[in-house]
């Protein structure tokens, strides 16, 4: 069977056009006009992100992107209630994409009580109805996707949320190189027998476990995982290195004793410590005595920015195709 009749018969939402076309939601998002007003800056002392699934993955992806150029600390939050550092000075920010998760509306709350200053990203729903209510700035981004195919939007619209403060600097030419990547890879990948298909071939029958790097891929390992859940209805798991190689690697020395039918995926950078780039190695070697095979996924791009991107969409395509 061609890529055109797997997609006529099991994909009857034509979630393969979304992916497609998830270009434009980065555009939409970037040309999006929203006013922020009444914060400034240098009023910040630290942000938090509320928000669970696709809307957290966001937040866990701007911190990687953004890793070295922002100042101010940035916190994600999967809870109901704010840390009990959360103030006057904490730019706290609802990113629902339904504008219904009961975690991030109760965080929202929370956050008006203490006094935090406020921004919400989302649809609608009751998260933009508290906005209304309470005259906090809502930017409202496009309705009629499942969220976890709506990075494009929820991303780029916190992204560019960072840049209208002044937190960062402008970041347009490297969102106009993301969005021809992504233009171009949706056509690479839509095409029979593509890299991200014959990626996900392999992966049949095996259960992924993906190492990625604390800081850095560290979002790219976890939206990979968290895709391979919902979009391919499979166990997944994920880990950081270095900590990993604290903890979790003791289980791989005696894995052939064990039945666990896996295949381990390492999200590579060239831009890693030298320490990391060595950890790898080692842990290649320590896998294939264990008799499990590994396969690295990186980024050619020169950015890293971009690589970031690049990898987070080849992910969602190989969570697609599986």
């Amino acid at each position: 069977m061609e890529i055109k009749d797997y997609v006529k018969k099991y994909d009857p939402q034509n979630q393969f056009d979304v992916l497609i076309n998830t270009y434009q939601q980065i555009e939409f998002a970037w040309k999006n006009v929203f006013t922020i007003d009444g914060i400034k800056s240098s009023d910040i002392s630290n942000i938090i992100i509320s928000g669970l699934g696709g809307s957290a993955i966001s937040a866990d992806l701007i911190k990687n992107y953004l890793v070295n150029e922002i100042e101010i600390p940035i916190i994600v939050n999967r809870n109901y209630n704010l840390p009990r550092f959360a103030g006057k000075n904490t730019l706290f920010i609802a990113s629902s994409y339904s504008g219904n998760t009961e975690e991030t509306i109760s965080a929202l709350k929370h956050a008006i009580e203490i006094g935090c200053k406020i921004i919400c990203i989302t649809t609608g729903g009751e998260v933009e109805s508290i906005a209304k209510l309470n005259k906090i700035p809502c930017v409202k981004v496009q309705s009629g996707f499942q969220p976890r195919y709506s990075l494009g939007l929820s991303f780029f619209s916190l992204l560019k949320v960072f840049q209208v403060l002044k937190l960062i600097s402008d970041q347009t030419k490297i969102v106009e190189k993301i969005i021809g990547l992504w233009k171009r890879k949706g056509v690479e990948y839509s095409k029979d027998e593509n890299y991200a298909y014959t990626f996900a071939e392999s992966l049949v029958g095996f259960i992924p476990v993906i190492y990625s790097v604390a800081d850095s891929t560290s979002a790219v390992g976890y939206r990979f995982k968290c895709q391979l859940n919902e979009n391919s209805k499979l166990h997944a798991f994920h880990n950081e290195i270095p900590e990993m190689n604290h903890n979790e690697i003791i289980g791989w020395e005696s894995f052939q004793e064990k039945v666990f039918h896996s295949k381990n995926i390492n999200i590579v950078d060239e831009s890693y410590h030298p320490q990391i780039q060595k950890r790898f190695k080692i842990l290649k070697d320590i896998f294939t005595k264990s008799g499990v095979e590994t396969i690295d996924l990186k980024s050619n791009e020169k950015d890293f920015k971009v690589r970031l991107l690049d990898l987070i969409y080849l992910c969602d395509w190989i969570s697609y195709y599986i």
